[in-house]
């Protein structure tokens, strides 16, 4: 295993010095692994490794002529090492080159993106238990629904992080390949065992089957978990924007000293990295979608994928991995306020128990289509008269039939909607 793969800074991965340091390991990886067969002498393969080398100015520079990146890159290699070069590059095509190089910036890439996954749970982690036993309103289509735990907004969005977590690993796995096959992949002019001792070397796994290239499927599917770990964000980012509007407020993005929100009104204090966060997630969507599209290719292969890839394979990796540091740093320093979680819970003067004041009626007898049409009639009164709905249904004789006094202290009563937390927390990991 090379160590230079461990974490090299993500700005790094996608430069076009990285670019030629992998397509160089690449090929340095079958010299050894044509010496280890016998095809290449010790002394060959001495001098090439000693030497072997690149000057990125100057592989552009003799690019102008060839047209071809590769040639231009063999070519400059040639001019440090000498007459060994002959070696290099020997029985292979570009491809093998290219997307085997491209596969060890895709890894180096993506595991940048996955430690910096792990680090977002943690703080997800850590907010889920800070505001477990928070009681707040929980909303379907946007109308409050019944009191739920708001804690659970967190523990629901570390669960989901946990699922991108492993469907990286599964991505990693699938574009962690090499392919040394040649011009058609039939390994017509190289051996599989040539292969298998190059990838090895490279920390990948020989591909089953390639054309000249790697199939275009396994970069879609990286693209494709890039795009899902986007919507995410966006997920959580629509909510915390939801969350900061001035007609809810129970939580908003900090605002740091001299920080300005509004160039008209001083007054303003705006969610503007979840509305950036939803802005980019569209940007990781429709490369993904481009990926798709490079999946499809003329016989065994043409280059139409390649143009694309130069853009949405750095874009993306290094779009997601900046969206997660901000999103990180978002939740670490959320603002929530329990005193306007609790103005809210109790905006509609005690509706939200409606569910379960029905389901005690039916449970001493009343019908369930008796027991809504009473349980709405109060509801309606209560909402356009502001007048609390306990009142309103200890008043009401038909309800006051099937309950008693005990009854409704325990329909009108908060515990219930905190008993199950710490089961789903610890079902999902979180205690």
């Amino acid at each position: 295993m090379i160590d230079r793969y461990s974490r090299p800074e993500m700005k790094q991965i996608w430069s076009q010095q990285n670019k030629y340091q992998c397509w160089l390991d690449v090929e340095l990886a079958a010299c050894r692994a044509m010496n280890k067969l016998g095809i290449v002498s010790d002394e060959d393969l001495k001098v090439i490794l000693e030497k072997a080398n690149f000057d990125a100015d100057r592989v552009d520079e003799i690019e102008l002529t060839t047209k071809h990146d590769v040639i231009a890159f063999l070519t400059n290699v040639a001019e440090y090492v000498g007459e060994p070069s002959r070696w290099i590059h020997y029985g292979m095509t570009s491809s093998d080159v290219l997307d085997t190089a491209l596969a060890l910036q895709m890894k180096q890439a993506a595991e940048l993106i996955l430690q910096q996954l792990k680090d977002f749970t943690i703080v997800l982690k850590n907010k889920a238990l800070e505001h477990k036993n928070l009681l707040t309103i929980g909303r379907s289509h946007g109308i409050h629904a019944e009191p739920t735990s708001f804690g659970l907004k967190f523990a629901l969005w570390y669960d989901e992080i946990q699922r991108n977590i492993q469907r990286l690993d599964n991505a990693i796995k699938h574009i962690s390949v090499g392919q040394f096959s040649g011009a058609v992949g039939n390994y017509a002019h190289i051996s599989p065992e040539l292969e298998k001792i190059a990838c090895e070397h490279l920390n990948l796994t020989p591909v089953n089957i390639a054309t000249q290239i790697i199939q275009r499927d396994r970069h879609s599917e990286f693209l494709a978990v890039i795009a899902i770990i986007g919507s995410t964000l966006e997920k959580i980012a629509v909510e915390i924007r939801h969350c900061q509007r001035t007609e809810v407020l129970e939580m908003e993005e900090s605002f740091s000293k001299g920080q300005k929100g509004s160039s008209a009104m001083p007054h303003k204090k705006n969610p503007i990295t979840s509305e950036q966060i939803s802005g980019l997630a569209r940007v990781l969507r429709a490369n993904s979608m481009a990926a798709m599209e490079n999946n499809a290719l003329w016989h065994e292969r043409d280059i139409s994928h390649s143009s694309v890839e130069r853009i949405i394979l750095p874009d993306s990796t290094i779009l997601l991995h900046y969206m997660l540091f901000k999103m990180t740093a978002l939740i670490d320093n959320i603002v929530v306020y329990p005193e306007h979680v609790k103005r809210n819970l109790n905006l509609t003067n005690g509706l939200v128990f409606s569910q379960v004041l029905l389901l005690k009626l039916a449970e001493n007898g009343c019908s369930r289509e008796d027991s809504y049409a009473i349980i709405q009639r109060n509801a309606m009164r209560c909402w356009n008269e502001k007048v609390p709905f306990q009142t309103l249904v200890e008043q009401d004789e038909e309800v006051m039939k099937y309950v008693s006094k005990e009854d409704i202290n325990e329909v009108f009563s908060y515990d219930r909607y905190l008993k199950n937390v710490d089961y789903i927390y610890n079902r999902i990991g979180l205690i």
